[in-house]
């Protein structure tokens, strides 16, 4: 008895998703967002410049 219930209730909502994004549906642009972290990504790329600097090896002498 629940299985054509279920069944007609699945029917439903899979044709609803399925014609709830149309090619002529109106399109609204995303507002543009402020950069939040600009300044922390900066630090933080400044402080692994810095630290690969210190920690990388020294080139070997020159054979010449």
């Amino acid at each position: 008895m629940e299985q054509p219930t279920g069944f007609i209730f699945a029917v439903d909502a899979v044709t609803r998703h399925v014609t709830s994004a149309r090619p002529d549906a109106p399109v609204r642009p995303d507002p543009p967002r402020a950069p939040r972290l600009a300044g922390a990504r900066r630090l933080t790329a400044a402080a692994l410049h810095r630290l690969a600097d210190q920690i990388q090896p020294t080139p070997p002498p020159c054979p010449c």
